[in-house]
């Protein structure tokens, strides 16, 4: 099986290049050029066009996302260009192919207005522009009608990049006093765990992988289980770090979102309900606790 895998240096994709190893052949594209003499850059069909067509693919996996929340603010053209229209082109091409695709989505397609887990069927109400425009993607896949999965995870993070927990790492060692929101709650997710669930899943295919995809073609939330604010989640990133290693900081504040305004709006609640994935897969998520540790240790 020849897998096609963009977005492969960002934080979802270098793990992706890894555990989908042993589900088939995985030739790895970004935007800049790869071992295999291809680039991808998705605000540009011609290219995904070109590569798809190059590589010839079973199945395309893409982790790749414009994911400058607030930068896509002031940048929507390119953030629609990545987000919604990308996925599109993805799929018309897999569809010419006979081949399959694998999608990844946001928490942030959701408006924040609940107060228990969204599920897969709860209707999306973006509050942002990257919100409104991974919708975008994902209603620009399944219009094509090609065999798919849509992943919709949250608060990813992982010991490479830029995200949450090495900001937070940063700046422990920087400041003495540190203020973090506490009225936003989300499940923070290990991009590897995301990467070894997605390849857990699609070896239930190997057989079949076509068969497979359009018998479960469908969106599933893929995050880690239970919930904390961006302040919880920071307090715990603090304890487990400050055993291994010497902090500045002193004191942690919580504090309300108006203290921190930011250009995009955030959901204050989206918690992803993981129920359809577990009963369809039979895929078991760790809680956001048990990740950070692995992370830390």
């Amino acid at each position: 099986m020849r897998i096609l895998l963009t977005g492969s240096t960002g934080q979802v994709g270098w793990e992706l290049q890894r555990t989908l190893m042993t589900i088939g052949e995985v030739i790895p594209v970004g935007r800049e050029l790869s071992s295999s003499g291809l680039f991808i850059d998705l605000s540009q069909p011609d290219t995904i066009r070109h590569v798809i067509r190059e590589v010839q693919p079973d199945l395309i996996v893409n982790p790749a996302a414009y994911t400058a929340v607030d930068k896509a603010e002031s940048e929507p053209e390119l953030a629609m260009a990545v987000n919604g229209t990308a996925p599109g082109v993805i799929a018309e091409e897999a569809k010419h192919l006979g081949a399959g695709i694998v999608h990844y989505s946001t928490d942030y397609v959701f408006n924040g207005n609940h107060t228990t887990p969204y599920t897969e069927q709860d209707e999306p109400e973006p509050q942002n522009i990257y919100g409104k425009t991974k919708l975008a993607g994902e209603k620009a896949l399944q219009a094509v009608g090609v065999p798919y999965l849509i992943l919709r995870t949250s608060w990813v993070y992982s010991l490479r990049g830029k995200n949450f927990l090495l900001t937070m790492l940063k700046l422990a060692r920087e400041r003495e006093e540190i203020r973090v929101v506490a009225d936003q709650v989300g499940a923070p997710t290990w991009s590897r765990m995301i990467a070894e669930s997605t390849a857990q899943i699609l070896s239930h295919g190997t057989q079949d992988l076509i068969g497979f995809l359009r018998s479960n073609s469908g969106i599933y939330n893929l995050t880690a289980t239970g919930q904390t604010s961006w302040y919880g989640f920071a307090k715990a990133i603090f304890e487990l770090d400050s055993k291994r290693n010497e902090h500045k900081l002193k004191k942690l504040v919580a504090i309300p979102s108006e203290q921190y305004p930011t250009p995009a709006k955030r959901p204050a609640y989206s918690s992803l309900d993981t129920q359809k994935i577990f009963s369809t897969f039979k895929l078991a998520l760790p809680s956001w606790q048990r990740n950070l540790e692995l992370v830390l240790s």
